[in-house]
């Protein structure tokens, strides 16, 4: 039986299947009159898509949707859909889809009413504070898939179309006001998506986990999920279907969003350039990854992954839990380097460069250095 439950943490979340058809309370509750879905271009067509305009427009609270968003969404998305936004007169936004979805969506929202670049609110000290907080639409999220969390996140990543850097933009009131944990919208996701956010939420996990800064909370989090992970993704890819494991898999991508306020590491400072350089998919990127960045992290954090270890049912402490990321990389597909999503070698001091700047980069254990950095990629590649 599939899992239903409202929560207030981090923020008001309906959790179940089937409870999208609420998403018209959900905006009321936000004090949205005349919303603007903001999704994906391979959503928008789609009919869980389709369901959630006609749910609106029924209501009388229209049916506007932008959907100009790229994989890895840019500033030339962000300023398209808030001039949609303006020009609609809307007053809040729905953020609909994956990761890309969730984060312009959330963006779209936060931008509409600034009067400053949005590189001016980058994760930077307190950056955060030139945001006129008032200007900020109420957000609504509803992820269709399960990995990257965004839907409980406060913040969005956006790639800087010139530089080709991804930059972290946040803001507390970037946190959806409601949030619709519908299992049921992700059953469509095609295995390989299924694969590639289920490792981002894994990853996530992982690395809030390892993270070497004080936060038992976000810690006791991030160790459930991956044991979620590890119990519930194989399910999903066998049976797409499998609407118990499915509501399984986005509770852990929503709890890996929340273990990370811990920090992220080295997984995600590889995987930040190599998205924006060669346009990969970002979980999958997170996937292959993983095995070379625990290998360098090991000295630091072996005793710690023991102790996960043992918590998910794997035996052999560090060395065992090393070989069950690989074996469950192998049984999903996951690429073993990443020449195989088409990372050449040509651009390696460039992204060593990028990731040394990443936000992400200070939360690994052992610290990035532009000498061991380039040897991740060497080693990923």
């Amino acid at each position: 039986m599939s899992p239903s439950a409202n929560w207030s943490y981090p923020t008001a979340v309906r959790f179940g299947a089937g409870r999208i058809s609420e998403l018209v309370e959900a905006c009321q509750a936000a004090g949205i009159n005349k919303p603007l879905l903001v999704t994906d271009r391979g959503l928008a067509s789609l009919p869980i898509t389709t369901q959630a305009l006609d749910l609106l427009e029924a209501s009388g609270l229209g049916r506007a949707m932008f959907s100009e968003v790229d994989p890895n969404p840019n500033e030339k998305n962000l300023e398209a859909g808030v001039n949609v936004f303006k020009n609609g007169g809307h007053d809040g936004v729905i953020a609909f889809g994956g990761g890309s979805g969730l984060d312009l969506g959330k963006l779209v929202a936060f931008q509409a009413g600034q009067s400053r670049p949005v590189w001016d609110f980058e994760d930077i000290g307190d950056w955060w504070t030139r945001a006129d907080a008032d200007a900020i639409a109420p957000i609504i999220a509803v992820p269709t898939t399960a990995g990257t969390g965004s839907e409980v996140g406060r913040a969005g990543v956006l790639t800087n179309s010139v530089t080709h850097v991804k930059k972290i933009i946040f803001h507390p009131k970037l946190l959806p006001a409601v949030t619709i944990c519908d299992p049921e919208l992700t059953v469509g996701m095609p295995k390989i998506i299924t694969v590639g956010t289920g490792m981002d939420a894994f990853a996530h996990c992982l690395e809030a986990y390892s993270s070497p800064f004080y936060h038992p909370m976000s810690q006791g989090i991030a160790l459930e999920g991956m044991r979620l992970v590890k119990e519930n993704l194989p399910l999903v890819v066998a049976d797409g279907s499998n609407i118990a494991a499915r509501a399984e898999m986005m509770s852990a991508a929503a709890m890996g969003a929340v273990a990370f306020q811990k920090g992220l590491g080295a997984i995600h400072a590889l995987s930040h350039p190599i998205g924006a350089v060669y346009n990969t998919h970002h979980g999958m990127t997170n996937a292959v990854v993983m095995p070379p960045v625990l290998e360098m992290n090991r000295p630091a954090i072996e005793d710690r992954i023991a102790r996960a270890a043992a918590y998910m049912g794997i035996a052999g402490g560090f060395d065992g839990f090393y070989e069950y990321v690989q074996k469950l990389r192998a049984d999903l597909g996951v690429p073993d380097k990443l020449a195989g999503l088409g990372v050449g070698r040509d651009r390696i001091d460039e992204m060593t460069a990028m990731a040394l700047e990443d936000p992400s980069a200070g939360g690994n254990p052992v610290t990035l250095t532009t000498e061991n950095t380039k040897a991740l990629f060497e080693a990923c590649i």
